[in-house]
């Protein structure tokens, strides 16, 4: 017997069409991917990797548990040290996912006394890791440095009025510095700055940054030079680097208290080490890839045939990867998607719930295999579909 409760939220679901399903691959054109430099696919970190495990006789099909048992091979430490060389810091400490590293973090970092301040956009993850931490959270307007202000201010009100504050509590603000459903990025300077003038400790997700912005693939904040700013940053190896797993870069006395106290990283398997040595395969080939100036060549003719077909009204401003058109309604951009698919373009809607309601959109997933021919054909059919629509 299924709950009825279940089932009513399942069927509320189908009545807003916005249920979920998994589809099956398609050879479509690929632009839902977040595989923005290829390297999911590529022939030489798949040689790299496996040559990597041979020559140092690596024969471990999974890691026997997690890190602090039986599952903390040696590849851990050369990945970590090469991360934190990588990204400019003190430490790096891998986890199985994105999603385990934001609700790692979340849920043990903050605690009791203290507020996290965070963007109203930001990634379910750590609004996940959030709602288990003892911390107070308030959430500002998207990247709206003005209200953070305003929050902060808020909260020492508060303090002078009876409520906690005092040299052990902390303030957490926490952004992303590009956003996964808008592609658009907050002002990191005035942040960072907003943080130094309140003791404000600042945590930036940089999962659909890395790879494709900074020099050598690092990173939106290297690439801003706040590496030395940030209390700790989330970098993730699904996008970009074309593998597996995240990992949070910050002090080691960050990365001590993490082993100790983050549930997501203690009560798990460990990565296997293949994953690790894709993972060390992958920043080797992003050190010299010329296939991040290649996305932004494609970036930028997107851009421009997104003017050339007079669309400019409908997208979000965004100089990275992600580009979204806002389509209202669940039917329709669900329709206009599969239009698309049936025209050999993989696109796909992003409904709400995921995205408030009348914001839904299409999310463009730009790449550096993308050709010029495919992003000047797929922004014509979309001209036209959304003319024919209303």
């Amino acid at each position: 017997m299924f709950p009825k409760k279940l089932h009513s939220k399942l069927e509320e679901r189908k009545a807003n069409n916005a249920l979920r399903q998994l589809e099956a691959p398609r050879n479509l054109v690929d632009f839902s991917s977040n595989d923005y430099l290829g390297f999911s696919k590529s022939e030489t970190i798949f040689n790299n990797t496996h040559q990597y495990l041979i020559d140092y006789n690596i024969i471990h099909n999974g890691a026997t548990g997690s890190r602090l048992l039986s599952g903390n091979h040696p590849l851990f430490n050369t990945v970590e040290t090469q991360l934190s060389d990588y990204h400019n810091s003190e430490s790096a400490l891998v986890f199985n996912s994105g999603y385990d590293a934001n609700v790692g973090f979340f849920s043990c970092v903050p605690q009791r006394g203290d507020v996290i301040l965070y963007d109203e956009y930001i990634h379910a993850s750590i609004r996940d890791g959030i709602r288990l931490s003892n911390a107070k959270a308030y959430k500002f307007k998207h990247n709206d440095l003005d209200d953070i202000e305003q929050q902060i201010l808020r909260y020492f009100d508060s303090a002078q009025h009876g409520l906690s504050q005092n040299d052990s509590n902390n303030i957490y603000i926490v952004t992303e510095s590009i956003f996964s459903m808008d592609g658009d990025s907050p002002n990191l300077k005035g942040i960072t700055q907003l943080c130094k003038k309140n003791n404000a400790l600042l945590i930036v997700d940089e999962a659909h940054a890395v790879g494709v912005f900074g020099e050598g693939g690092a990173g939106l904040i290297q690439h801003l030079k706040l590496e030395k700013d940030i209390f700790a940053r989330i970098v993730t190896f699904g996008k970009a680097i074309g593998a597996h797993g995240a990992a949070i870069i910050g002090s080691e006395s960050l990365k001590q208290y993490l082993v100790n106290f983050s549930r997501s990283f203690i009560y798990t398997t460990a990565l296997p080490p293949h994953t690790l040595a894709n993972i060390h395969a992958a920043y080797h080939e992003l050190a010299t890839s010329i296939t991040k100036a290649q996305l932004h060549n494609n970036i930028a003719h997107f851009k421009s045939e997104v003017v050339k077909n007079e669309l400019q009204n409908r997208f979000i401003e965004s100089h990275s990867a992600i580009h979204c058109c806002i389509i209202p309604g669940n039917d329709m951009v669900k329709s206009i998607a599969q239009k698309f698919q049936e025209h050999g373009f993989n696109i796909k809607p992003i409904l709400s719930p995921t995205v408030p309601k009348n914001q839904e959109r299409l999310r463009f997933c730009l790449h550096a295999f993308n050709s010029k021919e495919d992003i000047s054909k797929v922004l014509k059919l979309l001209a036209t579909f959304v003319t024919k629509s209303y």
